[in-house]
């Protein structure tokens, strides 16, 4: 490996050796700085330091006098000291032959992407550092790509800080190239940029390709519900992330979701960090659906949420419910609970006696909407349903002279004497309808006009509750959708799908499980989709593979099977049965299919499979060998009486 020498890192202005006077003016700046030293020269080490100073002399900066004190200290500690990109540069000059140092912290001295690119130069020959602390240094996307090359090749770093460095959605595919082969660095921390949609897609396909990050540090985002659920898709594949900071981020009900169906599949993640998300009890919910399936996750942080009692309550039903559960702590210091959630948390603590749950105190309630008081002019139509009553009966009592016109007063006093279930609010709401002018006359006439309004806002009620139903469920289908098509594009290639029944190992037994490639399985679907309909899979009895089901699919012993580890479309079980439906991965004998040959789907796919191909002619003759020998029965007969004569 090629080291780095004194003068590839000096300014090219600064080649040429200062004037004396010059070289008199930094003589005494430096010992302003490091006269308080002197005393300490004896136990520092004299290279470093000689060479740090002439450097700092050559690049015209001022020498850190913390750094020559501290050179026996395995810990550099810079952080705020104002080095700046040619202080940063001086510094790289000097730790190029160092191997004392092995943290090295330089937060907040705005080195730059130009300091940066000195300190890549000055790793490429050090192997001794192996913590990097650059946080809130003003990188933007220019030090972010010197720090992912500078990834690829080094070998000693095990974490790295970059937070609040400006970093944007087009400089998280740096970290995603830089992470998908570097298996040394075990915490990373990204907290305070910008990543958005696309950040968390670049981040997503880094979690699903790097097998050594147990450390994740992604707060104080913009990841929001597209990059959550990105985020997410990388997450479900991850196999080596332990603790995982998501907090700040405004994930949502949506990123809740995602996260949920990642909790189902992963099984290394230990603490996860949601708080300040955004995330209510529906959200909670939705997130417990992955608990139920998880047995990793120790630490789950939902602190500072928009959570009431029924999402507290939901999170310690998940822990009693599910006997294989590991959390031990749950974080929503913010929440009021209530007596009932006292005790179910006690009664929980007694079958898991780890429990560490943390709540605000107990005086909160459950946020209900106030019951909706029922229409006044519905209760009266219901009771006149009931007894078989027509409106005007019930007013013939009271309306002696028929004009249709009650005088309020009679009206309450006939109403509330009556058997009709109305309260009082009901019954001052049906005058305020029947006398909107305030003439004290309650004209009944207006009871019809008012059921026809009533009717009408029944129906109205009634599609708004339907579409808003009809508008979330699609948008968690939606949600879902891209979830998985996310898991798709960050999967590795060659990598396999498993089906949920088999994402955990049993004890009690082995457990079989449908293991196909991606690219497979997207083959066949998409060629069997054009030629069953959804009423040949109802109608016919049709077997094909579940791609993520329950149910298990057990391969053939066939050659082709074993040659391509995929479902033989063209199966020798077309010579098993003769004019029966044949239910070999779809393929009937009915006369549609013997007298019409393949489509040209099915050709496409023979095409590319020689073994299959092999067996397609058999496979037609012998179909319509039954075919004839079914319709020149009748003809035998008549021949052999023929050649008899």
């Amino acid at each position: 490996m090629s080291t780095i020498s004194f003068e590839s890192l000096c300014l090219k202005d600064d080649d040429c050796p200062p004037s004396p006077r010059q070289a008199q003016r930094e003589e005494d700046t430096f010992d302003t700085d490091l006269e308080s030293d002197e005393e300490d020269e004896g136990t520092m080490d004299a290279s470093v330091a000689e060479v740090y100073l002439q450097a700092c002399r050559l690049v015209g900066v001022v020498p850190v006098s913390y750094f020559i004190r501290n050179l026996d200290s395995t810990t550099m500690s810079l952080t705020h000291h104002g080095l700046g990109p040619l202080g940063c540069k001086a510094l790289a000059i000097a730790l190029v032959n160092d191997m004392n140092i092995n943290n090295l912290e330089l937060a907040n001295n705005h080195i730059q992407a130009e300091g940066t690119k000195y300190l890549v130069e000055m790793l490429r020959a050090n192997f001794t550092i192996q913590h990097l602390d650059l946080s809130t240094n003003n990188l933007q996307s220019a030090g972010a790509e010197h720090v992912a090359k500078m990834l690829l090749g080094n070998i000693s770093l095990k974490s790295i800080k970059l937070s609040g460095n400006g970093f944007t959605d087009d400089d998280a595919k740096y970290f995603a190239e830089s992470f998908s082969s570097n298996s040394r660095i075990k915490e990373l921390d990204l907290s305070h940029n910008e990543f958005c949609g696309k950040g968390g897609e670049h981040l997503g396909q880094m979690l699903a390709n790097n097998e050594a990050l147990e450390v994740l540090d992604l707060s104080w985002n913009h990841l929001r519900m597209k990059g959550a659920v990105a985020l997410c898709a990388g997450l479900k594949v991850n196999v080596m992330l332990k603790h995982l900071d998501l907090s700040w981020n405004g994930f949502g009900n949506e990123g809740a979701l995602a996260m949920g169906e990642a909790l189902k599949f992963n099984n290394t993640l230990v603490h996860l960090n949601l708080n300040n998300n955004r995330i209510t009890d529906e959200g909670v919910s939705m997130l417990c659906r992955g608990l139920e399936f998880n047995d990793t996750l120790r630490a789950l942080v939902l602190a500072y949420n928009s959570i009431t009692v029924e999402g507290a309550l939901a999170l310690v039903k998940v822990v009693k419910n599910t006997p294989k559960t590991a959390l031990e702590e749950i974080n929503m210091c913010n929440v009021l609970v209530n007596e009932n959630f006292v005790q179910l948390l006690e009664a929980t603590c007694q079958e898991h006696p780890g429990l560490d749950v943390q709540y605000g105190g107990v005086g909160g309630s459950i946020a209900k909407k106030p019951p909706k008081r029922v229409d006044p002019m519905k209760v009266i139509q219901d009771y006149l349903d009931q007894h078989k009553l027509r409106l005007w009966d019930f007013f013939r009592n009271i309306d002696k002279d028929g004009t249709m016109r009650v005088p309020v007063a009679d009206f309450r006093k006939a109403v509330q004497q009556s058997s009709i279930p109305l309260d009082r609010y009901q019954i001052e709401e049906l005058i305020q309808r029947l006398d909107r002018d305030r003439t004290g006359m309650v004209d009944y006439r207006g009871l019809a006009d008012t059921r026809k309004q009533m009717m009408r806002d029944h129906r109205r009620q009634l599609r708004k509750v339907e579409s808003r139903q009809k508008k979330e469920k699609q948008k968690s289908d939606r949600i879902l959708k891209t979830f998985q098509k996310a898991v798709e594009a960050v999967t590795p290639h060659g990598s396999m799908v498993i089906s949920p029944g088999a994402a955990k190992d049993d004890s009690s037994g082995p457990q079989h499980f449908s293991a196909t490639p991606l690219s497979s399985w997207h083959h066949i679907l998409m060629s069997n989709s054009s030629r069953y309909s959804v009423t040949n899979l109802s109608n016919e009895h049709v077997h094909l593979p579940m791609v993520g089901g329950t149910a298990s699919y057990y391969p053939t012993s066939s050659l082709a099977m074993h040659s391509y580890s995929q479902p033989n479309l063209l199966d020798d079980s077309l010579n098993s049965a003769r004019g029966k439906s044949i239910s070999a991965q779809g393929i009937r004998s009915d006369p549609e299919m013997s007298h019409s040959k393949l489509t040209p789907t099915a050709n496409h796919l023979t095409q590319s499979r020689p073994a299959l191909n092999a067996k397609q002619p058999e496979a037609k003759a012998k179909t319509r060998k039954v075919k004839k020998k079914k319709t020149k029965k009748p003809v035998d007969k008549g021949s052999k009486n023929l050649t008899q004569m």
